[in-house]
């Protein structure tokens, strides 16, 4: 049974930091591919960062610069360092992961397994 949790969200001012992580367990190996998304009331989903096996990551032009993704393979958990924030990064942020060669690792249909979301507000 595969289970991620995220963690890390909550309230700050535009210009403030915050770090999400995402606890991943019920696989041995760590994820073929892992990313964050996000999703406003009434909005589709989008993708903030995704990251693979091998380290390589890509990002989303509105995060670009403010957002890091990165991955302890050894604790199983995916982070997203979120510095400059801003009013419109106001969302709830989920991780995704999927563990097998999906087409690509840039869209919500790539991943099957999702965590329950961890919600960020940014105030101005």
């Amino acid at each position: 049974q595969v289970h991620l949790v995220e963690s890390g969200g909550g309230s700050v001012q535009a210009g403030g930091s915050l770090r999400l992580s995402c606890a991943a367990s019920g696989y041995t190996h760590s994820a073929y591919c892992m990313a964050w998304f996000r999703q406003a009331p009434g909005k589709e989903r989008e993708r903030v960062a995704s990251i693979g096996s091998d380290g390589t990551t890509s990002y989303a032009d509105s995060v670009k610069d403010r957002f890091t993704i990165s991955k302890d393979n050894a604790k199983n958990t995916l982070y997203l360092q979120m510095n400059s924030l801003k009013p419109e990064d106001t969302r709830i942020y989920y991780c995704a992961a999927v563990w097998w060669y999906p087409p690509t690792c840039l869209y919500s249909t790539d991943f099957p397994y999702w965590g329950q979301g961890t919600q960020v507000t940014v105030s101005s």
